[in-house]
């Protein structure tokens, strides 16, 4: 359903030591990705991404069309994050669907994720 969290990522500086930590943590089992780890939890499914210098958790929220959704984000005050984070890797981008990182009109972090057909 559009609007309803879809998926969530845990940005740290080291992904093996997130996964490691989130692991013990929760029990979370968890794969090896290009560049972090997929995450299964009884809700909506994750991942954790290293290399992340603001160490954020991000929240995506389900669309149906991820064009529409950035276009409205625009007219609403809100911005989008320029940097393309559709995975390159076609299978993985298959797998995951689209996401991008957004901005609302006060400035938060937000992402949103269409998922793959």
């Amino acid at each position: 359903m559009p609007g309803e969290p879809s998926f969530f990522s845990i940005g740290v500086c080291d992904a093996e030591r997130g996964r490691a930590f989130y692991e013990r943590l929760f029990g979370w089992p968890m794969q090896r990705e290009r560049n972090g780890f997929s995450i299964a939890t009884p809700g909506a499914p994750g991942g954790i991404h290293g290399g992340d210098p603001e160490a954020s958790p991000y929240l995506f929220f389900r669309v149906d069309d991820i064009d529409a959704a950035l276009e409205r984000v625009r007219e609403l005050g809100g911005s989008v994050e320029e940097v393309d984070h559709d995975d390159e890797d076609a299978e993985t981008a298959a797998r995951f669907g689209r996401f991008k990182l957004c901005r609302d009109d006060q400035g938060s972090w937000f992402g949103l994720h269409e998922p793959p057909a």
